[in-house]
């Protein structure tokens, strides 16, 4: 249920794609391309995109690395939430959290009922803050990332979505850590 309201004006965010795969390149990288396609197409800007192999300190340090870049609000990184030996990017994104946005996995998997059915408990996708950065790790399929893009993050990333939304509480993600 999206509410935008118009009489605002849309706000871009600078938004870090971040793939997990042992075996794609970024020719072959359809989630990746899922994303900035809707990323681009919603009116954002995307400041970083990267492949990774599923190795849990090498994901870690490059989701630190963008979050202490500036230049990124939000990163999103697709591959890894499922349940094998090597999906560890969870694992990874809670290496960094400072705080985990629980409600985003409970969501997603709403989301992904109306499509795949009791599938959707295979899915770990989960979302969190660190550093005044938002972190989403979403499932390495072009669908899931559709979903979790079109019913979730692109109203939430919307300044002028009502209720409430991401955008408008960024400048305070990080108000802990300014002296008083």
């Amino acid at each position: 249920m999206s509410r935008i309201d118009e009489s605002k004006e849309f706000i871009p965010v600078r938004i870090a794609v971040l793939t997990v795969s042992d075996t794609r390149s970024l020719a072959e990288d359809r989630s990746g391309d899922t994303l900035v396609a809707r990323i681009e197409e919603a009116g954002h800007h995307l400041a970083h995109r990267a492949i990774l192999p599923d190795e849990r300190a090498e994901i870690a340090a490059q989701l630190r690395k963008w979050i202490a870049d500036p230049e990124v609000d939000v990163i999103l990184s697709t591959g890894g939430t499922g349940l094998t030996g090597r999906d560890v990017t969870v694992e990874a994104h809670r290496d960094v959290y400072e705080k985990e946005i629980e409600a985003f996995g409970t969501v997603f998997t709403i989301v992904s009922m109306q499509k795949i059915g009791t599938s959707a408990v295979q899915s770990r996708a989960c979302g969190g803050v660190a550093g005044g950065t938002y972190l989403f790790a979403l499932p390495g399929s072009p669908g899931a990332c559709k979903d979790a893009w079109d019913e979730i993050l692109k109203w939430q990333f919307d300044y002028r979505h009502r209720p409430c939304n991401f955008v408008e509480i960024m400048p305070r993600l990080d108000e802990h850590l300014r002296r008083k």
